[in-house]
């Protein structure tokens, strides 16, 4: 299983590649800048992408967002020495899965990489279940509590877009453009075909699965068995 790692840094680099080779699992792929990082997303298919920020040629954001551009889904999980709120809702907004502020240490830069390539693999199946609601990929079908649910092409790509980033909020915009395609519809196009997913989805239940991300978007997450 091939993980391709884009760090500069050739210690930390070989750090990195050295612990995750010595699980057994991965075979660590590595590339010193970002033009030859883009060059192997594009030619060969990996598990995960484990990527700097901060690199000579092509920067990890802009590698992030032509790689979501051009339907690659692999998991990202980006490095930056730099902790800001601003910069991780960025990252977030164009693709990237996770991060992880350097200096770290491996044992838990490891368990991202365990918890991203576990959740991919779970979220490519055909049924997404998120409490009781269930997912059909396959046939495009939405039930909750074993009810169907008739959803409309538009609020079905919502809905699954929102699953498949369960816990993780998507910007109006990145709705917008990114999933619907859609660079015409107003303003307010995404708040409207929310009110229409709840009315559908959570009204009438007591536990919601959408919620607002104020200022930002919004989100789907499973009800928290402690509230």
């Amino acid at each position: 299983m091939n993980i391709l790692l884009i760090e500069d840094d050739i210690a930390i680099s070989e750090i990195i590649k050295r612990g995750l080779e010595d699980d057994g699992k991965y075979k660590v792929i590595t590339a010193e800048d970002g033009t030859s990082g883009l060059d192997l997303a594009w030619d060969k298919e990996f598990l995960l992408i484990i990527m700097d920020i901060m690199l000579p040629g092509i920067d990890g954001l802009t590698i992030c967002r032509r790689l979501r551009e051009n339907g690659i889904t692999t998991p990202i999980l980006m490095l930056t020495a730099k902790d800001s709120i601003e910069d991780r809702v960025k990252g977030f907004e164009i693709g990237a899965d996770d991060y992880l502020i350097k200096p770290f240490h491996f044992d838990e830069l490891f368990a991202r990489v365990k918890a991203l390539i576990r959740r991919d693999s779970l979220i490519r199946g055909s049924v997404l279940t998120i409490g009781d609601l269930e997912i059909d990929s396959n046939s495009r079908t939405v039930k909750r509590n074993g009810e169907k649910i008739n959803l409309g092409a538009r609020e079905y790509t919502l809905l699954e877009a929102l699953a498949r980033n369960e816990g993780k909020p998507l910007s109006r915009e990145t709705i917008q453009y990114r999933v619907w395609n859609n660079e015409e519809s107003m303003s307010n196009t995404v708040d409207v075909y929310i009110r229409m997913l709840r009315k559908k989805i959570d009204d009438d239940r007591d536990e919601k699965l959408i919620h607002t991300v104020y200022g930002f978007g919004y989100m789907i997450k499973r009800p928290d068995p402690k509230e």
